[in-house]
């Protein structure tokens, strides 16, 4: 597998656009089109908040009913959220202006938006934006980055990654892009996922591959506790690569999955890290655990901890918060074998040991935290199972970004 430039149209046959159509912002774009030149098998896992976003009942049932898609609408600055049928009705105008500025079928058309809840789209800039993208759209990598941009709301930078593999001899790429910054903890934040492939595969190998993989990447992230109404994560396939077709439980779909595994990981790490007002990414890992549902009930216990968050924060090894976190994760463990270590790119530091603190250097510890990536492993010593969880420091940043956000 190797990693290579651009994100949804790295894929062939995969166009995007972006533009400003004033729904919320006044300075930069707001707007992206992902469209493939063919219809796409369509796979998607979304919130499982009960209140949940026009947007997305319209492509749960856009996946559901089987038909292919060929294009992706997505708005950045309002959501589209609790605004009953009026907002539905615009998912509706959405699908119907898109279908005839692209000249392709209205049942083929997904929708995202990410924003402010409550608020009506303005519906003539939605659809005027459309028709733009439809004039704009292309296959260029610089498209695909700009369409990344155009997305974002609180995020500080564009996330997008893709990836190559070879299937029965052909060459298949994965490619995606998401947002995502604050109201992350989804549940499967605000966070969006739009991911291509020009494999050749199974609606149901897609499906598969994309809700097994959920659960280990962007349900293993937390930045500020809130599961969103609009999570979603859209996985279009087109064929074009024409590899033999990948079945689900094959060779052929176990590369896939991977491939599809690394470009989710990377982007759900990219969120936690963005996260609002954070300076360092936060990584938990549980090991020696006797399930893998142990281990997760762990590491994201830790992750989500407010108070080990502030400690991150402040480069402090207040390593008391992790283990009060596991305590109250739900998972059973002997807090008396319990081993923690910090880690980064500044070293590797033993703080605990069976439960009790070592007589380590606080300055070391200190070095170690102030780095921008930083992962605490906690080893209960009960088992051979693993699990990853990834969060970010809780900086008065977040709460500057938040108290004032419809304005």
């Amino acid at each position: 597998m190797d990693m290579i430039k651009g994100g949804v149209t790295a894929a062939k046959g995969f166009e995007a656009a972006s533009t400003a159509a004033g729904i919320k912002y006044t300075d930069r774009t707001d707007m992206a089109l992902v469209y493939s030149q063919v219809p796409c098998e369509a796979a998607g896992t979304f919130t499982k908040n009960v209140v949940k976003a026009a947007p997305v009942k319209w492509d749960q049932k856009v996946v559901k009913s089987g038909c292919k898609v060929q294009a992706i609408i997505v708005n950045s600055g309002i959501a589209n959220a609790c605004t009953g049928a009026e907002g539905y009705s615009y998912c509706e105008d959405t699908a119907k202006t898109a279908a005839e500025a692209l000249g392709i079928s209205e049942d083929g058309v997904a929708i995202g938006s990410t924003g402010v809840i409550g608020r009506q789209i303005p519906i003539d800039k939605l659809t005027a934006g459309i028709k733009v993208l439809a004039e704009k759209k292309n296959g260029s990598l610089e498209n695909g980055t700009e369409a990344a941009k155009a997305i974002m709301t609180t995020d500080t930078a564009e996330k997008e990654l893709a990836v190559e593999i070879e299937v029965g001899g052909k060459k298949v790429i994965v490619g995606g892009m998401a947002k995502g910054s604050g109201m992350i903890h989804p549940d499967m934040c605000t966070m969006l996922s739009f991911i291509t492939t020009d494999a050749d595969i199974t609606k149901e190998a897609l499906q598969k591959a994309l809700s097994e993989d959920v659960d280990d990447t962007y349900n293993m992230i937390s930045v500020d506790g809130d599961t969103s109404t609009n999570d979603t994560v859209l996985l279009l396939a087109n064929g074009l690569a024409e590899n033999p077709q990948i079945q689900y439980g094959s060779g052929d779909y176990k590369i896939f999955a991977e491939a599809l595994h690394t470009v989710n990981e990377y982007l759900a790490k990219k969120i936690a890290g963005d996260g609002e007002g954070a300076t360092a990414l936060f990584e938990v890992k549980a090991v020696g655990s006797e399930s893998t549902e142990q281990a997760k009930l762990l590491a994201k216990a830790v992750v989500c901890s407010s108070l080990t968050k502030t400690a991150i924060a402040g480069h402090d090894a207040n390593w008391g918060r992790i283990l009060c976190a596991m305590g109250y994760s739900g998972a059973q463990f002997d807090p008396e074998k319990v081993d923690l270590y910090f880690e980064s790119k500044a070293g590797k530091i033993q703080i605990i040991e069976n439960g009790t603190a070592l007589d380590y250097s606080e300055a070391e510890a200190t070095k170690i935290l102030s780095e921008p990536e930083v992962t605490a492993t906690a080893d209960v010593k009960m088992g051979g199972c693993t699990a990853t969880a990834w969060g970010c420091d809780l900086t008065h940043g977040y709460i500057d970004i938040n108290a004032d956000y419809r304005s």
